[in-house]
């Protein structure tokens, strides 16, 4: 009996050993900076280029799928991968996989932000990427926007949809679920005009139309059926829900960890279109309705998860810890917030599995419904609005030390001081966008080039 025979009952139809799906993931996780594009850019290199275990019309098909879904997409296409090719277990190993470098990652520098802040090193690198933050958001709405709005309905539900959050502050979910309807009820009238780009753009190239999972046929088709929804849709609800109880049991249901893991529950619900859609809502939740954290310290936050490895979406995980650290009690402020991060992480990210394994196996169901797809695209429309006002509110805190804001009616305006404009935080942002527009130096390379002139800035001329 040959080695290869004695391996083939645990192995797939596909070929592929779950041994050799831990290391690829593994090396996936590791790659993943950049943001979403950079992350599906790096998941299409590995998993359809170089292993082949998927086809180039089933990489678009799924992440395609994903967009669908709330919660980021990187992280759900990779999910689904790993389901596709070994299951639950798979699913489970590539999704954990690829937040666990960042969860770690974002946490070190947490503790290292909230004990070490006043130091004066601390200050001068996130001066510098809070100035390269900003230009990654502009570039995000003009990336997004020239995929998304491809006609004047598109633009116009931009436009409405910036108004709706900047000027009326209205709520996010709100937002997603008007448009949503809009583009489900407008494919029946005008399909034409409810048609856009899905995902971020930029992240794939062309790669071979047939791939290993193509062995295996219709992956799904033998757990479709209503027992199995509803077994994984009450598994996940415990898994998700069951640790709020618990807090809610030890700390008492007004505490600030109970507090925490219904917010960011909720947002999971409503994360349509990417992390930046939500940020824009968390970012003034957090800062003006919570007081967990100051707008700089979002921006800094911010920082932290674009330069770590896995979903931007991790900054959720520093305003959990920062909110905590700031409302201890009982805890010290050290324990409550690395709890706090790992309550938020994980009511941002157990529902990411919940939607993957619940649907995936009607897949090919979902990708023919037109309908859905015109859904989708005036989502993601919206969401180009949503960017732009997180693009503008970051502009106004990095710019400037104070920003108000004055209630007239039903509208709100953000009214800076110009007393408080900082010449070096705006020169080196302008830096920043010629970084990134201009010399097209990438996302990596401006936020190094950022922090270093953060820290010449801080220790040289100051």
């Amino acid at each position: 009996m040959t080695a290869q025979t004695a391996a083939a009952p645990d192995t797939p139809a596909h070929g592929v050993t779950y041994a050799e799906a831990f290391r690829t993931w593994a090396r996936v996780a590791l790659l993943s900076f950049g943001g979403p594009a950079g992350q599906i850019a790096v998941m299409h290199r590995i998993i359809v280029e170089e292993k082949k275990w998927l086809g180039e019309t089933r990489f678009l098909h799924g992440l395609n799928f994903c967009m669908l879904l709330p919660g980021p997409e990187a992280q759900q296409l990779a999910v689904y991968i790993g389901w596709l090719m070994h299951g639950v277990r798979g699913g489970l190993t590539a999704g954990i996989l690829f937040v666990l470098p960042g969860f770690l990652a974002i946490m070190a520098l947490s503790v290292i932000y909230a004990v070490y802040q006043e130091v004066a090193l601390v200050n001068a690198l996130f001066f510098g990427l809070k100035a390269a933050v900003l230009a990654i958001v502009v570039e995000a709405v003009l990336r997004i926007g020239r995929r998304a709005l491809k006609s004047r309905v598109m633009v116009a539900l931009a436009v409405a949809a910036f108004i709706g959050i900047f000027f009326l502050d209205l709520p996010f979910p709100l937002i997603v679920f008007g448009a949503g309807l809009i583009g489900y009820v407008g494919n029946r009238v005008r399909p034409d005009l409810f048609t856009g780009g899905g995902g971020h753009g930029g992240g794939t190239h062309k790669g071979p139309e047939i791939g290993l999972i193509d062995k295996v046929g219709d992956v799904g088709r033998a757990e479709r059926g209503p027992a199995r929804a509803i077994r994984i849709a009450a598994t996940h609800l415990v898994l998700w829900f069951g640790p709020i109880v618990g807090l809610a049991l030890v700390f008492g249901w007004d505490s600030i960890f109970v507090q925490q893991g219904e917010f960011f529950a909720k947002m999971a619900v409503v994360t349509f279109g990417g992390a930046y859609a939500v940020l824009a809502y968390v970012a003034q939740e957090a800062v003006q309705g919570f007081g967990w954290l100051t707008a700089r310290e979002m921006l800094d936050g911010l920082a932290m998860a674009e330069t770590t490895p896995g979903p931007l979406i991790m900054v959720l995980q520093f305003v959990g810890f920062m909110g905590a650290y700031r409302n201890p009690a009982p805890l010290d402020p050290l324990s409550a917030g690395l709890l706090a991060s790992v309550v938020t992480t994980w009511t941002t990210f157990v529902p990411c599995f919940l939607w993957i394994f619940l649907f995936a196996p009607y897949l090919e169901a979902l990708r023919e419904n037109k309908a859905l797809g015109a859904a989708l695209a005036a989502i993601t429309a919206a969401v180009v609005g949503v960017i732009l006002n997180l693009a503008v509110w970051f502009a106004l805190n990095v710019v400037f030390a104070k920003v108000g804001t004055v209630e007239l009616g039903w509208l709100r305006l953000y009214v800076p001081s110009w007393s408080s404009l900082d010449w070096a935080a705006l020169g080196l942002a302008l830096l920043a966008m010629a970084a990134m527009f201009w010399w097209r130096l990438g996302m990596i390379v401006t936020l190094a080039g950022a922090a270093a002139l953060g820290v010449a800035y801080y220790f040289v001329i100051t």
